[in-house]
């Protein structure tokens, strides 16, 4: 059973039992190993679209999980340095990396790494991998766990699209797993200059009510497709139409607990 049907039942109940916790978790790691499934075979768009989003949640879980327990170090940093680890250190030299934080003033390093290391919305991780995958049955994605369309520039790197013209060199990015695919894409819109808006538009969500909503976060998209506002207005018609939202909540009371919510900012 996927963790958010847990979280429902716990919800409603008032509770919920350790097995279920175990059950969640492994039901997460046997995610991670499983390929990406054959999603032509469904005929039924319904069960294309459910198979779609069960295989897929449980890798955006992980990954936020991921970036969460990267935050956690940039927020004892933030709060209380003199508490930090030789190994907390090294993350941290990691991350500067990481997130393309190129400035030595350790004081916007702070601020830009707890601007840039948080979590990215279910429902527009989901949106978006459906739409640039076709619901996981284009080429890039059954041959390169590409569920994003991200582009890599060395010869070799991943798939040469078809319809390449002459003079380009980009191939699509190839992935061991549908999993490094969501981490790779989560780190590009946490990272790359061209989406700074979407990062502040998360902050200032979190802020205002506690967790992210993919549908107001896609006006930060601006840049990530050559269709521009036509793109934008269409990941957030698919989050609307597939009622996608519901996930984001869900997901900011179960992976954000009290020591992981914002700091403050000055």
């Amino acid at each position: 059973m996927p963790k958010y049907l847990i979280l429902i039942i716990c919800l409603g109940l008032l509770g919920c039992d350790r097995e279920g916790a175990r059950e969640s978790e492994t039901n997460n790691a046997s995610a991670q190993l499983t390929p990406l499934p054959d999603f032509s075979v469904y005929q039924d768009v319904k069960e294309k679209k459910k198979a779609f989003f069960a295989y897929l949640l449980p890798l955006i879980e992980e990954a936020n999980t991921r970036v969460l327990a990267e935050r956690q170090v940039v927020e004892k940093w933030y709060l209380a340095p003199d508490e930090l680890s030789e190994r907390d250190r090294d993350m941290l030299q990691e991350l500067l990396i990481k997130y393309r934080v190129n400035t030595d003033d350790e004081d916007e390093q702070k601020e830009l790494l707890l601007l840039r290391v948080n979590t990215i919305p279910p429902s527009l991780v989901l949106a978006q991998a459906a739409n640039e995958s076709a619901w996981g049955t284009s080429r890039f994605a059954q041959e390169g766990n590409n569920l994003f369309g991200q582009w890599c520039f060395r010869e070799g790197c991943g798939l040469v699209p078809e319809a390449r013209g002459g003079s380009s060199r980009h191939e699509v990015r190839a992935f061991e797993s549908p999993l490094e695919s969501v981490e790779s894409y989560m780190r590009n819109l946490n990272s790359h200059p061209r989406y700074r808006e979407l990062r502040e538009l998360r902050e200032q969500q979190i802020e205002q009510q506690g967790y992210a909503s993919g549908e107001i976060l896609t006006e930060g998209l601006d840049g990530y497709s050559t269709r521009g506002q036509e793109y934008i207005d269409e990941i957030r018609n698919m989050i609307e139409h597939n009622k996608l939202n519901r996930f984001d909540q869900l997901h900011s009371q179960e992976s954000a607990p009290a020591d992981q919510q914002p700091v403050p900012r000055g």
